[in-house]
């Protein structure tokens, strides 16, 4: 069972760092995976990338696939955006990503 999980690191909004054992077998993605860690990560509209509510920044080299036409979209609505700007949603957990590091993005008011 090990061997399904990778590490990512993950920096909360008070700057906490936590470091969450991710599945790889199981077909979730990152925001599922902070939620599942009780993580402040609404992901209002169920992963759909319908929302932004769960805007990461990702922090470290990883190759990631490109953001679709509907995740873009969805970025050029919320706040703070950065180029490393990413919907959490969107990035699915597979053993390429082990080490990955995020910060949770800001909400807006």
């Amino acid at each position: 069972m090990e061997e399904d999980l990778i590490k990512i690191t993950v920096t909360d909004r008070e700057g906490v760092v936590h470091e969450l054992d991710a599945p790889t077998d199981m077909a979730m993605n990152v925001m599922e995976v902070c939620k599942a860690h009780e993580l402040p990560v609404e992901g209002t509209c169920g992963g759909m990338a319908l929302c932004a509510s769960c805007h990461v920044y990702v922090n470290s080299d990883h190759e990631l696939s490109e953001a679709s036409d509907d995740e873009e979209d969805m970025l050029d609505q919320a706040f703070f955006v950065e180029d490393n700007s990413r919907l959490g949603c969107q990035i699915k957990i597979k053993a390429e990503l082990e080490g990955l590091k995020i910060t949770l993005a800001p909400v807006g008011d």
